[in-house]
């Protein structure tokens, strides 16, 4: 039975990512077709990551002729769990596709599992609801035999105009059990090309652990839950060595939501990648209170750890109480101090606009950036995602606009007590202002050329900013 999967996320359509010339492959779409290929199937990928638009994946299905259509996508990647409108747009436009040739569709996101019914309007046959593997495995199986499948659970369909939920299956618990993502149906030449023109290296994505046990109330977990587990450091090392030597990249992104937290886990990992004679750099992502044993962070500067980022996300510890984030300011503080003494470059995920937040609070984050001088900032507004306590108590204002257009909308969709233009020119200002000190603090000819551009824009920008507060204080 042949089986064409394809997943929404079109570079072509963030102009901020495009520019930003760092694509990932959709690791969980390949990871899904490895499942089938394993159990029979004849699986085949269209990557939508550099094409313009949603119509170019006609010509494969004229050629390859699937007997089903799976749009499956990257669950380890944050930007597909914000749902933007113009990659759904295109996933409706790709069903619609598909549904005129009259091949069924599956569908597995972050946003279909969220919003099932839409995707049933446009012609969708089944929603995978959650960690969807074995479900498409049991799905496809029942289709290959003609088999009913309104009983699969993890499904959503409907059957005779009516919306059936089978529910959420268990999630995995070994992960080794899952075979090594079909990292041959990538068209590998082209990442790197990009990768080489826009950053000099090349980098891969892999996931070690699926899940987050953590409790922010602003954090959607639609895929993996709230459960954690992890992959064994040999299965993990075993993919590395596969990539480096096939591929060869220089630099991993460990796309966790939480890396290394299972005790001993980092170690071990050290470990076989010394035992093996591999080299290369990664990035995680991680918690500060996860960064304040030396011996963590030993282990991880050993293996080759380079960059960490830890959601910050604010200075003011009335916000991160609201948040729910189980962190402190001091905690902040102390782990990025010991990751650079480890060597280790130090990034701030930044989160401005929570409901609460005061000017003050928005300085004190100001504050926090300039005395500790991360290597990075992402700075992005509260974003309100179905499913967190977070949504639920803005969604009532959510009522001309539920999602972004693209990763740089920044729109605030609730309300708060600035403008739009207000948090835009925040973002700006605060990375001016850190490259600015960065600046002060360097000696490359670079930092030289760049201080009083940084210098001049700084200035602007804190004026707009005084004018666009007097404003929003009008207005109230």
């Amino acid at each position: 039975m042949k089986v064409l999967f394809t997943h929404s996320y079109f570079l072509h359509f963030d102009p901020k990512q495009l520019a930003k010339k760092q694509p990932y492959p959709p690791l969980a779409t390949i990871q899904a077709a490895a499942v089938l290929r394993d159990n029979g199937f004849d699986v085949r990928l269209f990557d939508v990551n550099f094409e313009t638009e949603a119509l170019a994946i006609e010509q494969t299905i004229n050629a390859f002729e699937p007997e089903l259509l799976v749009i499956y996508d990257d669950g380890f990647n944050y930007l597909t769990k914000m749902c933007l409108t113009k990659m759904r747009e295109a996933a409706f436009e790709m069903i619609k596709l598909a549904k005129a040739r009259g091949i069924p569709v599956a569908v597995s996101s972050s946003d279909s599992t969220d919003q099932f019914e839409m995707y049933l309007d446009v012609g969708a046959d089944y929603i995978l609801l959650g960690e969807a593997e074995e479900t498409l495995l049991e799905l496809a199986s029942a289709h290959q035999k003609q088999k009913g499948t309104s009983a699969i659970q993890g499904l959503v369909l409907r059957e005779e105009g009516k919306t059936i939920n089978t529910g959420r299956r268990p999630i995995m618990r070994d992960l080794d059990q899952l075979p090594l993502p079909a990292w041959d149906l990538i068209e590998m030449d082209r990442y790197r090309q990009v990768w080489n023109e826009g950053n000099g290296f090349f980098s891969l994505n892999i996931a070690t652990t699926r899940g987050c046990p953590y409790k922010c109330n602003w954090c959607a977990k639609p895929i993996y839950g709230q459960k954690y587990n992890a992959r064994s450091p040999e299965h993990v090392v075993d993919e590395i060595e596969l990539l480096v030597t096939k591929y060869q990249p220089t630099h991993f992104w460990v796309c966790d939501d939480i890396f290394g937290l299972k005790p001993g886990w980092v170690q071990k990992f050290d470990q076989l990648i010394k035992e093996r004679g591999l080299e290369f750099r990664y990035t995680i992502q991680s918690r500060v209170d996860l960064m304040l044993k030396e011996d963590q962070i030993d282990a991880l500067a050993s293996s080759g750890a380079h960059e960490i980022w830890v959601g910050a996300e604010s200075g003011s510890q009335k916000i991160l109480d609201a948040m729910d984030k189980g962190t402190t300011v001091e905690q902040i503080r102390e782990a990025t101090q010991l990751l650079k003494k480890k060597g280790i470059k130090v990034a701030f995920f930044l989160q401005f606009g929570y409901p609460g937040e005061t000017r003050s609070d928005i300085q004190k984050t100001i504050d926090m950036v300039l005395e500790l001088m991360p290597d990075n900032i992402g700075v992005s507004v509260s974003y309100p995602l179905p499913g967190t306590p977070f949504y639920d108590r803005v969604k009532s204002e959510l009522v001309s606009k539920a999602n972004w257009e693209d990763s740089d909308d920044l729109d605030l969709m609730f309300s708060g007590p600035f403008s739009k233009a207000y948090y835009r020119k925040l973002q700006r200002y605060i990375h001016r202002m850190l490259r600015l000190k960065q600046g002060r603090q360097a000696r490359s000819l670079r930092a030289i050329i760049l201080y009083p551009y940084y210098l001049m824009m700084t200035f602007f920008d804190k004026q707009t900013l005084a004018k666009l507060e007097k404003e929003a204080h009008a207005s109230v």
